[in-house]
């Protein structure tokens, strides 16, 4: 009954919430999360409004990461990437929006990181590579991508998201150095069972509730 609710009270909630969000972001913001600082262009994903993003700088600010590699794979804004930097990662970061690695680039300049910035459709372009831990926000609503911008939402209706990256994370030597978040909202059944067709094993290793919702951090394993 909870959750029925909770989902009812969504539908009607995330309507209003896409507007305001548009809104907002008609020009480019920044995020900050403590001293660290972000531009968000229109065309990324906005952490601002979303609890994943804030979950996962939490939880990482956390680790130590001192001399760790580290791919985030979808940088979105770039924050993570920023975070992890700050605390001494070599930072890789990779998305397909040629404009948020663009915004990300300024901003490690002008706060001082050395940040990889890559253009790459998942791991395409990360063949010879190899990194300490992962980090994925990953698409997770089962609906077809408009544009580059909806691909931060949305895997394709067959989920084909998690398709190519589970086939892709389990032909690499670090498939077991991941941290991907995920909220019950999402299809879990069906992700973990493309997961599993690769023989990948999400496990849960940190969860978190707020404003009534669950996330859980996922490692992966084989």
């Amino acid at each position: 009954m909870r959750n029925t609710f909770r989902n009812s009270t969504k539908r009607l909630v995330q309507p209003l919430m896409a507007r305001w969000m548009a809104y907002y972001y008609r020009k480019p913001r920044p995020y900050h999360y403590g001293k660290l600082k972000v531009m968000v262009h229109p065309q990324v994903f906005p952490p601002k409004f979303t609890l994943s993003t804030k979950i996962l700088l939490d939880f990482l600010n956390e680790q130590d990461l001192q001399g760790a590699s580290l791919l985030e794979l979808g940088c979105g804004s770039g924050i993570i990437s920023v975070l992890a930097a700050s605390k001494g990662a070599r930072v890789t970061a990779t998305d397909i929006n040629q404009t948020a690695l663009d915004y990300l680039g300024q901003a490690a300049k002008e706060q001082g990181f050395q940040i990889e910035a890559k253009h790459s459709d998942l791991f395409q372009n990360l063949e010879d590579s190899y990194f300490d831990h992962i980090i994925i926000n990953p698409p997770y609503y089962p609906k077809q991508p408009a544009n580059v911008k909806e691909q931060a939402w949305f895997c394709g209706p067959q989920f084909e998201y998690f398709e190519e990256l589970f086939l892709q994370l389990s032909n690499r030597d670090d498939h077991e150095n991941v941290w991907m978040i995920l909220s019950e909202d999402c299809d879990f059944g069906r992700i973990q069972s493309i997961a599993a067709k690769n023989h990948i094993y999400l496990s849960p290793y940190h969860l978190t509730s707020k404003l009534g919702e669950k996330n859980i951090i996922y490692s992966t394993k084989r």
